[in-house]
């Protein structure tokens, strides 16, 4: 079972009332409906999708869809779920804001009037022309696929109704409308009510984010050692200028000692040196100490060339 489709089952399993289900039967059959010599076509791969839509055009409109089941062997084999309509075919289109006295209707806000309607819209769209990707297998990503550019945009004002940021992309002579902000997709499956898929989606999100936190750590703690490194090997090659110019006797005990512990220990760090000689010594020096004697070293240097 796909993530997509364990979220169409989780959808169609819910019960809905009358309003809800009046629009989300609006936005299926408007994104999914083939409307034909006054007969309704709708085509389904879900059997939990096809339940749902059978059951609601029975309660509300008191007709019975006839039902084909089919095999389709394109790819892979699956089964095909055709819902045919054929009575009261105008009386449902109107009533459903889709068509009135033969002339199509855009989608219009005012037929939504509550949060819940849009919700409800909101998820007939999703069950009709919606998917998700499976956040363990790819990123993250979820869209409505649609004909006209006018219902992308209103699907992306409903969107935006709940903050939810969205964007439309035409593709193929039809638009997208997706999301692929986590949280976001997160937001949406608490709309739909799909419990058991946002679990599954914040399990999954949650190691991930745990992951490339991880990640992130390994990346920084490598950066900062071969900076580390590369301080060291630079400082040892000061020091042999030192040394090859007899220039070591000009300064002090404290930075001829920091110079002995450097050329002992070459791949430390200022502070790991610091302990260092702190242990063999009995000595209380800090970081800042080691810093303020290579600054003298590179003082030194720096004269003796611009001599």
């Amino acid at each position: 079972m796909t993530f997509t489709t364990q979220i169409k089952e989780e959808i169609s399993d819910y019960n809905n009332d009358y309003m809800d289900s009046l629009a989300m039967l609006s936005s299926f059959v408007r994104f999914c409906a083939d409307i034909k010599d006054d007969r309704l076509e709708l085509v389904m791969e879900n059997a939990h999708v096809a339940r749902c839509i059978y059951k609601m055009f029975k309660i509300i409109f008191m007709v019975h869809p006839h039902i084909q089941v089919r095999i389709q062997k394109r790819f892979r084999v699956k089964q095909i779920y055709i819902l045919t309509i054929s009575e009261k075919v105008n009386f449902i289109l109107e009533k459903l804001n889709i068509k009135k006295n033969d002339e199509y209707i855009l989608p219009m806000s005012y037929f939504l009037d509550l949060d819940e309607d849009k919700i409800a819209f909101l998820k007939g769209a999703f069950l009709a022309c919606g998917s998700c990707n499976d956040p363990k297998k790819s990123g993250y990503h979820l869209e409505f696929f649609v004909v006209h550019e006018i219902d992308a945009k209103y699907i992306l004002d409903l969107l935006s109704n709940f903050n939810i940021e969205s964007k439309v992309l035409k593709r193929n002579n039809k638009y997208m409308v997706y999301i692929k902000q986590a949280e976001m997709i997160s937001d949406i499956l608490k709309l739909f009510k799909a419990t058991n898929s946002l679990f599954y989606f914040e399990d999954i999100r949650i190691y991930r984010d745990h992951k490339n936190m991880v990640n992130r750590l390994n990346n920084v703690d490598l950066a900062n050692q071969e900076k580390v490194i590369s301080t060291g090997l630079k400082q040892l090659d000061d020091i042999k200028y030192l040394e090859d110019n007899d220039l070591i006797d000009l300064l002090d005990d404290k930075v001829k000692e920091v110079i002995s512990f450097r050329k002992k220990y070459p791949e430390t760090s200022y502070q790991e040196l610091a302990d260092i000689i702190n242990l063999e010594t009995n000595k209380n020096v800090s970081k800042s100490y080691i810093n303020h004697n290579f600054r003298k070293i590179n003082s030194l240097i720096e004269r003796h060339k611009n001599r």
